[in-house]
């Protein structure tokens, strides 16, 4: 079992920056994907960006194209995601999930507890 811990989360103002990190103890994460998702108050969840467990192939929502960027660290079994010009409507909690979808909608895996990213002026 794969235990996910997120960090990096906070309040940054329009057009800030935020990189998030996941933390996985246990097996390594490329041999499962790694997803990260996000849920908005009165939203539901949605995938924003997910490295794939063969080809370590990457997706990403329409929304954060060109903004986050997803990368990992297999040496140090984390994951991260970087995000550049942020949005009001980037605010969310973000979780990170292992063995995502191939479109990334969802993850049937172990999932973090979350970190808060609030966009705000």
């Amino acid at each position: 079992q794969v235990q996910l811990v997120e960090s990096g989360g906070g309040l940054v103002q329009p057009g800030g920056s935020l990189r998030l990190s996941c933390i996985a103890s246990g097996p390594r994460l490329d041999y499962y994907g790694i997803g990260w998702f996000r849920q908005a108050p009165g939203k539901e969840r949605e995938g924003v960006a997910c490295i794939g467990v063969r080809d370590g192939t990457t997706y990403y929502v329409d929304s954060v194209k060109g903004r986050f960027t997803i990368s990992s660290d297999n040496a140090k079994n984390t994951v991260y995601l970087q995000m550049n010009r942020l949005k009001s409507e980037d605010t969310a909690v973000y979780f990170c999930a292992t063995e995502p979808s191939s479109l990334c909608t969802v993850a049937r895996g172990s999932w973090g507890q979350g970190t808060q990213v609030t966009v705000s002026s």
